[in-house]
């Protein structure tokens, strides 16, 4: 086989050498045919015949063949790369003199060139490369550091030389000693090999350091040998060092003068002009460097400085002492900037190393993702080309951070590859949907529940949001795509969705008719409402484009009802009497309200009862502040005194009369308000006492009952539509029946107080069904009425909680005073005690303690459900048991009264106060 284009290819043999892959049935065989002659290493000449014969054929099954070939390629192109910068490596090692910046730029180069650093024999050149570049920078630093050793060495010998002679013979041998130690130093460092690759800089420092240490050493050992000698030998020189000098003089008895410091020559006079030329040409250099500085400037800075050395050097002489001074600081200034830029770029490349080095490290859980880590490659990368722009370059920090960056970019790849393989995935998931949309729509082409389908819809538009991210070519690929497959889905609900908008509007245009007839048909407009909901609940639109059409739809329909308000409204606008009267009675019970004064609320709440019914009000005469519960009946009015009695009276009784023996009002009201008997048993003496002198007043001169208003004629009954009207009337439900011996003067079957007269309870239920309302109120006579009955019934819950709190106090203090006399009378406890338990709690209180509480207790604790103290749950758990057994008995909550009684009678104790009190603020609201 040859790969010539003229020659005819032998199909057969090629199938042949495939192993029959291009006979094969499908192409699934074709391509693992061709992935198992490929395992066999074919030539290339082979590869490219079969390939350009398959590839016609069979794409897919030429894809691995066309790989392979690529492969082949960028093999032979990578040997050619790798030979090339081979070549470049070893010149580089061969010379004697190697730049840093060379071998750093050839691994930087071949890294862009594509070269395989990782594979021989460029990775061997890079390592030896590295070695190299390493061992250069170790002999510059080794260098350095001999040159500050020499300097450390020539100021020991200066620190010796301010010390006695003695002291510094003592040290010389030592100091021999280094100092020969050191000039085998320096000879190690000059004849390194790399020695010749260093800066040309380091060579002259170090012999500079090298003649004037020897200098230093040599000047030192002549003048401690001419110090000894001079000890030894009076007539001998002193030694030039003054401090020894000084000594040996000390030593043979001679004085030591101080010397006087010479006087400084007078400077001859200069002329003015000559002086002030130099001023200003200094002055304008040192202006000059000021300005460069304080800008921070470091090249300009520097040239500044040397611009005003050199008009020193011409005019120095001439300069005032306090300009001279400027020029020194500014000078010392430009030098810090200069060295402060220098060692401010290393900084900021160290930092940048560090922070480089530290994206690998990072806590546990902290690690960053692909993203966050190619972008803070970047903004790295970057920031280190601005500190290079800035500063001189220093090739280890580069190559450190070089390093850590490539291997933080390993992160980088990882995400990519995955980003790529997610992107093909989710281009496949967002394929398969579309696949899907349009088969279902040809399945629902005529969905009969639009509802439904618009879910469906919704789903399906979830489900494309949900698929995954994709690359924005890839995106606009498939976007149109799914245009086309949602829209023919979407097509028949838009179809019926306009449909159903022409019938809407259709209603609407019905609706304007009906609300424009001067006599609205509220059959017609229910039929209309019914047939728009049925329309909105089979087929949904818009919530914003439904919601306008509905207030197009309703708009006229509310302005013809509101046209009918308006016109009832201009037709009762004209208040009546009666609503004025009923005004009038509802401003009295809002006063009485503020009075917080429970006789006065009653009386308030009759005399608007009363008004209600068309019943003429008579204003009476201003009270005086009620005192006691005694004597309320005789300081108020005949109607507020016969209103309070009754209260209480209704108040103290056990029991309460069934509202079917509710008498008719206009019969019974009279009788009422002026024979008010206190049922027996239920009042306290005093209460009684009062009832006898309220009947021996009002006995002489009874009173004419009211007119009875009018009965208007009933000609259609419908439901108030006022805000919180009548209701519409229920069933009583049936009484309980009464004990054996209870009272029947003044209670129904069902065992409850007559209070069929009451405002507002639920006597009137057994009413008939057309009852004397009186005449029908306005809007706002009603709402005034409404708003202060409702006021009234609060505040006399308020008052009534208060009395019961206010009672409590009182017994409990009287327990504590074993005070029968302090024991609140009936009408404070309120309905819930009756004379007789109350007559037993102040015989009790009144007799010396007897007897345990503990069982009392928790029967009264059992009656009320309140929690009991911690150490007594066991017992009344136990208590529970035993009253299981007795079902017979009556049940705590029958036999409260008894129970608190046995609990006063005993002694007075805090716990127990608590308990009781705790027990009681709940039992008296019953």
């Amino acid at each position: 086989m040859t790969s010539s284009s003229t020659k005819t290819l032998d199909l057969q043999a090629l199938d042949t050498l495939t192993g029959g892959a291009f006979t094969a049935p499908t192409s699934g065989e074709r391509a693992q045919r061709i992935r198992d002659w490929l395992a066999g290493q074919p030539t290339p000449e082979q590869l490219q015949d079969v390939f350009k014969e398959l590839s016609g054929r069979d794409k897919g099954a030429a894809r691995p063949v066309r790989e392979k070939l690529d492969e082949i390629k960028r093999a032979k192109g990578q040997e050619a790369i790798a030979a090339e910068w081979a070549q470049k490596a070893e010149a580089l090692l061969a010379q004697s003199k190697l730049n840093i910046a060379d071998a750093l730029a050839w691994q930087r180069d071949a890294a862009k060139a594509g070269a395989p650093l990782s594979r021989e024999p460029l990775a061997g050149f890079k390592a030896q490369l590295a070695e190299r570049v390493k061992g250069i920078e170790d002999l510059q630093h080794r260098a350095q550091v001999h040159r500050e050793a020499a300097v450390l060495l020539a100021q020991r010998f200066e620190v010796l030389s301010t010390k006695g002679w003695k002291d510094a013979q003592g040290a010389e041998e030592s100091l021999r000693g280094d100092v020969t130690h050191w000039q085998q130093q320096a000879d190690e460092i000059a004849q390194d090999a790399n020695w010749s690759s260093l800066d040309a800089k380091f060579a002259p420092q170090l012999e500079a350091s090298r003649a004037q240490l020897l200098v230093v050493s040599d000047a030192f050992h002549g003048a401690l040998a001419q110090a000894q000698s001079a000890a030894g030998d009076p007539a001998a020189p002193l030694p030039p060092v003054p401090v020894w000098a000084d000594e040996l003089r000390a030593a043979r008895g001679e004085a030591v003068a101080p010397k006087a410091a010479p006087a400084k020559p007078a400077r001859p006079p200069v002329d003015p002009a000559v002086r002030a030329t130099a001023q200003a040409a200094v002055q304008a250099a040192l202006t000059k460097l000021e300005q460069e500085t304080a800008e921070g400037h470091g090249k300009a800075s520097a040239g500044a400085a040397a611009a005003l050395r050199g008009v020193l050097k011409e005019h120095g002489k001439l300069v005032e002492s306090e300009l001279e001074a400027r020029v020194h600081a500014a000078l010392v200034a430009a030098g810090e900037l200069e060295g402060w830029q220098r060692w401010s770029a290393d900084k900021v490349r160290e930092d940048l190393v560090t922070k480089a080095e530290g994206l690998l490290k990072r806590p546990e859980g902290q690690a960053l993702g692909g993203r966050k880590m190619q972008e803070t490659l970047r903004a790295l990368r970057d920031q280190w080309k601005q500190a290079d722009q800035g500063g001189v370059p220093n090739h280890a920090l580069w190559k450190r951070f070089d390093e850590a960056c490539n291997e933080a970019h390993k992160v980088v790849e990882a995400w990519l590859e995955k980003v790529r393989a997610d992107a093909a995935e989710h281009r496949a998931h967002r394929l398969a949907l579309i696949e899907e949309v349009k088969a279902w729509a040809e399945a629902h082409a005529d969905a009969a529940d639009l509802k439904a389908h618009n879910r469906a819809l919704h789903q399906f538009a979830d489900r494309w949001r949900d698929a995954g991210h994709v690359g924005e070519k890839m995106f606009a690929e498939l976007q149109p795509q799914w245009n086309e497959a949602f829209g023919a889905a979407r097509a028949p609900f838009e179809a019926a969705q306009k449909a159903s908008v022409e019938r809407r509007q259709a209603m609407i245009a019905e609706a304007v008719e009906l609300g424009a007839q001067p006599m609205l048909r509220i059959d017609a407009v229910k039929a209309l409402q019914q047939r728009w909901q049925h329309e909105a609940q089979s087929v949904p639109l818009d919530r914003r484009h439904e919601q306008k059409m509905w207030d197009a739809f309703r708009a006229p329909i509310d302005e013809a009802f509101n046209r009918k308000t308006a016109e009832r409204e201009k037709v009762s606008s004209a208040m009546s009497e009666h609503d004025r009267n009923v005004l009038v009675a509802s401003k009295a019970l809002e006063a009485a309200n503020a009075t917080g004064d429970a006789q006065k609320i009653r009386a308030a709440i009759q005399q608007l009862e009363a008004a209600m019914r068309g019943e003429k009000i008579s204003t009476p005469a201003p009270a005086p502040a009620v005192t006691s519960h005694a004597n309320t009946a005789q300081d108020a009015p005949p109607a507020v005194a016969a209103a309070a009695a009754e209260a209480e009276f209704a108040e103290s009784a056990s029991l309460a009369p069934a509202p079917g023996e509710v008498e008719e009002p206009g019969a019974s009201a009279p009788a009422a308000a002026h024979n008010l008997v206190a049922p027996e048993g239920s009042a306290d003496a005093a209460a009684q006492g009062d009832v006898g002198e309220t009947a021996a007043e009002v006995a002489p001169g009874p009173a004419a009952p009211p007119p009875a208003p009018p009965k208007p004629v009933v000609a259609m009954r419908r439901a108030d539509d006022r805000p919180g009207g009548a209701r519409k009337a229920e069933p009583a439900p049936a009484g309980r029946g009464g004990r054996p011996g209870d009272r029947r003067d003044s209670r129904g079957p069902g065992g409850r107080p007559d209070r069929a007269g009451g405002f507002g309870e639920r006597g009137d239920r057994g009413a008939p069904r057309f009852e004397d309302r009186g005449p029908r109120l306005g809007d706002a006579a009603f709402r005034a009425q409404r708003d202060a009955v409702e006021h009234a019934q609060a505040a006399l819950r308020k008052l009534a909680a208060q009395a019961h709190g206010e009672a409590l106090t009182q017994l409990l203090g009287a327990w504590e005073k074993r005070d029968g006399a302090g024991v609140p009378s009936v009408q404070e406890f309120g309905r819930a005690v009756s004379p007789a338990v109350r007559g037993a709690w102040s015989q009790a209180v009144s007799a010396p303690p007897a007897g345990s509480a503990s069982d009392a207790l928790l029967r009264l604790e059992i009656a009320a459900e309140v929690p009991t103290p911690a150490e007594h749950v066991d017992a009344r758990r136990a208590l529970q048991l035993q009253l299981l057994t007795k079902r017979n008995d009556p049940a705590p909550a029958q036999t409260w009264g008894q129970d608190a009684a046995k609990v006063l009678s005993s002694g007075h104790d805090a716990a127990t106060a608590r308990r009781l009190q705790n027990v009681l603020k709940t039992l008296l609201k019953g």
